[in-house]
């Protein structure tokens, strides 16, 4: 690929989770990569495998601020996404949601750059219809210690659709089911990290509730797959699109299936459900498969085999990147 013909994307949070993997696929296929991150809930480490690489570009900030740049398209995944870490700031949390998104928009905007919105599933709260539907307004209550993160990103979803109406702009919003994979955070409190740490480490394995609420685990792999199908369909096509896996397991079987793939002696114990969690979560992805010509295909068991890897690499690197709360 010629250097006049290399496309140049902006992803946000891509020191995070999702955004280090996107930006190391955006790579792959022969792109130019700007990679936006102020570390709220990213890590240097994530992109450490890139910073050498002469497509790539990392720039501390934070998108509450409006950023100027020359970009061809932006995916917007600021935000932390577990509840350990939206709620140790849930006002900065809005404000990345919410601030970000309008300055991100105001930047794709004055570029006629493309845009998606990396949504979540908590846009539906807990869900009075199962699975879950892209026409379901959700369930969401508004003042509770997740709101900062749900409404934030509802809020976001407005936006982008304001600014589609109001100014033409080419916009896609993807909401995302439960994602797991290398690169997580080891301390991020979301439940496939804690059950591999806590199992890797001989801590107890920590349940909340009986374990039988149920998620839909989708593997990054699959999702970086439909971020890039998503963003390269027609302006017509803006979602919003459930991108997630339809394999839905109990949180006990997944505790389950990590004490067995492990090897560990850890044991199960119960806590208190914490407030407002979703007793159910499964997304209906008939849109997604007709649009994007997608499906997850990474099963339950070799994403987490490939995930305990990588955290088992994590805690031979040492303690300070193993603690676990």
């Amino acid at each position: 690929m010629h250097e006049y013909q290399r496309k140049r994307t902006l992803v946000t949070g891509g020191a995070g989770f999702l955004g280090s993997h996107l930006c190391q696929r955006l790579l792959d296929e022969g792109g130019d990569v700007l990679c936006v991150d102020n570390f709220f809930s990213g890590t240097s480490d994530n992109i450490k495998w890139l910073r050498d690489h002469p497509h790539f570009e990392f720039l501390r900030h934070d998108i509450t601020f409006p950023l100027y740049v020359e970009v061809d398209e932006i995916y917007n995944l600021a935000c932390p996404a577990s509840p350990a870490h939206y709620q140790r700031d849930p006002v900065q949390t809005t404000k990345t949601s919410v601030h970000g998104a309008i300055n991100m928009l105001g930047l794709a905007k004055r570029l006629k750059a493309r845009f998606l919105q990396a949504s979540t599933s908590e846009v539906y709260g807990d869900p009075k219809i199962h699975p879950q539907v892209e026409s379901y307004w959700g369930d969401v209550n508004p003042i509770g210690l997740r709101s900062c993160y749900d409404e934030g990103k509802r809020c976001a979803e407005t936006l982008c659709f304001d600014y589609r109406r109001q100014h033409g702009l080419s916009v896609k919003v993807a909401r995302i089911f439960n994602t797991y994979g290398p690169n997580m955070p080891p301390n991020d409190g979301r439940v496939v990290s804690n059950f591999i740490m806590q199992a890797l480490l001989g801590a107890p394995i920590t349940l909340y509730g009986d374990g039988s609420q149920t998620r839909s685990f989708c593997y990054v792999d699959d999702m970086i797959d439909a971020f890039m199908r998503f963003m390269n369909t027609g302006n017509d096509c803006t979602g919003p699109l459930n991108l997630g896996t339809t394999q839905e397991v109990s949180i006990r079987e997944v505790a389950e299936l990590v004490i067995e793939l492990t090897g560990s002696n850890s044991p199960i114990v119960t806590l208190p459900l914490p407030s407002d969690d979703p007793v159910q979560r499964r997304p209906d992805i008939t849109r997604a498969a007709e649009l994007l010509d997608w499906r997850p295909t990474t099963n339950l068991k070799v994403g987490l085999s490939k995930t305990i890897a990588h955290f088992e690499e994590v805690i031979a690197r040492g303690p300070r990147q193993s603690a676990i709360k």
